[in-house]
């Protein structure tokens, strides 16, 4: 702590992202990131933009990215909200969405990013308990509340809430922004940008660090009423006019116009989860229900802790939360089968 810090900088508890190690030949369980490279059209539009145009500033409503975001998702240019990986999304959307009067409401179990930003914005927070299955009860958001936000699928669990339950969760809040964070949705669940044209008060926010294997690009993006996208376009414009860079545009743009490569990469991660799920029930894990590219795990007679230390002597990394619920599990990102396979030798 510095002399020169601000009051309000001594008061921040900042996040703490996954383990980046620096040793070679690890097995990297732990940060959610897709074992399956970009697609090769996305790596190629990308070259192509190596060149003398790199001097120039890029284009700062991102178009061509958007127009491919829009094409994806059968939705409008002022639909369509772009941000440097969609933790910067979220800053905006708290900072320019959630209101201050009311508690903002989120799991308990969460993005630990949420009370993060929390205290950067001065935003009240009131987290609202998973039920004993790890599950969100949709009935514990209808109160009053400065908005609503929450993955789906969660995270860490994993656990996927149905459209239909999103659909009750945000009509019972007409009145304030509810936000579907869908970092995952493309392992087996059903995106909510469904319901935009429905509910002025639905935004849904995605990254391309997951299901597009671009988290080295940092791309992220929401969908919802233009009234909410105008909003976010002022906090963008008011801090920074050009969050995106042209390797950003291109690559982005071009892994949503390879939807065959997307489709099969996700289906692999899927193939590969279940067979882990499967490998681990037999070694007597129990397992929660995912729709992720992870899954989270615990072993009734083995201390979580004392597993991840020990895997990761054996070359494997996974994650290990402390928070008192989930002390015990183990968040298992879903690498190749010779990764998994690697994981179930060193178990």
């Amino acid at each position: 702590m510095s002399k020169f810090w601000s009051p309000f900088v001594k008061e921040l508890v900042p996040y703490v992202p996954g383990e980046q190690p620096k040793v070679a030949n690890l097995v990297k369980l732990n940060t959610n990131e897709n074992p399956y490279g970009p697609s090769p059209k996305a790596i190629e539009a990308m070259r192509a933009e190596l060149g003398d145009n790199l001097r120039l500033y890029p284009d700062p409503n991102s178009d061509l990215l958007k127009q491919a975001v829009c094409e994806f998702y059968g939705v409008q240019p002022n639909q369509v909200f772009l941000g440097n990986g969609s933790d910067e999304v979220l800053a905006h959307i708290f900072h320019g969405l959630f209101q201050h009067d009311l508690p903002l409401l989120f799991p308990d179990i969460s993005y630990s990013f949420y009370p993060v930003y929390c205290g950067l914005y001065g935003i009240a927070s009131a987290p609202v308990a998973l039920d004993e299955q790890f599950q969100i009860r949709v009935e514990d958001y209808a109160r009053p509340n400065g908005g609503i936000i929450f993955p789906n699928p969660n995270a860490p669990t994993g656990c996927v809430l149905a459209l239909d339950a999103v659909e009750q969760l945000v009509k019972n809040s007409p009145d304030s922004v509810v936000v579907v964070d869908e970092a995952y949705i493309d392992f087996g669940g059903e995106t909510a940008i469904a319901l935009v044209n429905r509910y002025p008060n639905l935004l849904v926010t995605q990254t391309l660090s997951k299901s597009r294997s671009l988290a080295g690009l940092r791309v992220g993006l929401a969908v919802g009423h233009p009234d909410l996208i105008e909003a976010l376009e002022r906090v963008k414009n008011s801090f920074n006019s050009y969050p995106l860079d042209r390797l950003a545009i291109v690559g982005g743009a071009a892994s949503f116009k390879d939807r065959e490569y997307f489709e099969r990469t996700c289906q692999l991660v899927i193939d590969s989860r279940e067979q882990l799920v499967a490998e681990l029930t037999q070694r007597g894990f129990e397992v929660l229900p995912s729709a992720a590219n992870f899954i989270f795990a615990r072993h009734p007679q083995q201390d979580a802790a004392a597993i991840a230390a020990k895997v990761r002597e054996k070359g494997v990394i996974v994650r290990h939360f402390k928070q008192p619920r989930i002390a015990q599990f183990l968040r298992i990102s879903i690498g190749t089968p010779e990764q998994n396979q690697a994981l179930l030798d060193a178990l």
